[in-house]
């Protein structure tokens, strides 16, 4: 495995805190995939990923069985996208609780940090990929249309994968 740049781990970064709401996926006991949305509480410098949850989720009990996760990252407005590959740890660290709280978290958790069933997950990515275009959708409707009028190959941007 390839030692991660400073600038890939940026570049993952940088997506991540863009983006924040992702589609996290975890595998069942009996294979099925699961995926609902997440907000990301914070993301690390060595990449790691930080999440509230409710530890009677259902989530809670995937992770506890099989600790791989897929978390998708998309933002259609500025045509970036994220998947993100890890291992997924459970974590009742009322210290680091209290770092990454915001007061929306009471959507969530109305008693605060006091809830008694209030977990963090942990994601340490293992690999990332990431696609992002070079331009608004009026500029690639066009480099699309271009494309297709010249005969040459569409440009899309940006396209990079990250081992970890």
């Amino acid at each position: 495995m390839s030692e991660v740049t400073k600038d890939q781990m940026e570049k993952v970064k940088d997506l991540i805190e863009d983006i924040d709401i992702n589609f996290f996926t975890t595998k069942e006991a009996n294979g099925k995939l699961r995926g609902r949305p997440m907000s990301t509480a914070k993301v690390e410098e060595d990449g790691s990923l930080w999440f509230f949850t409710n530890e009677y989720s259902g989530k809670v009990a995937e992770i506890s069985h099989n600790n791989e996760v897929y978390l998708t990252y998309a933002s259609q407005g500025s045509s970036k996208y994220l998947v993100v590959h890890g291992n997924a740890e459970l974590s009742d660290d009322k210290a680091k609780m209290e770092e990454l709280w915001t007061p929306t978290m009471k959507v969530w958790f109305p008693d605060g940090l006091e809830d008694p069933k209030i977990l963090l997950i942990k994601v340490t990515p293992t690999e990332a990929e990431y696609w992002e275009s070079a331009s608004n959708k009026i500029m690639m409707v066009y480099g699309m249309a271009k494309a297709l009028l010249t005969g040459e190959k569409y440009e899309e941007g940006k396209h990079g994968k990250v081992s970890m």
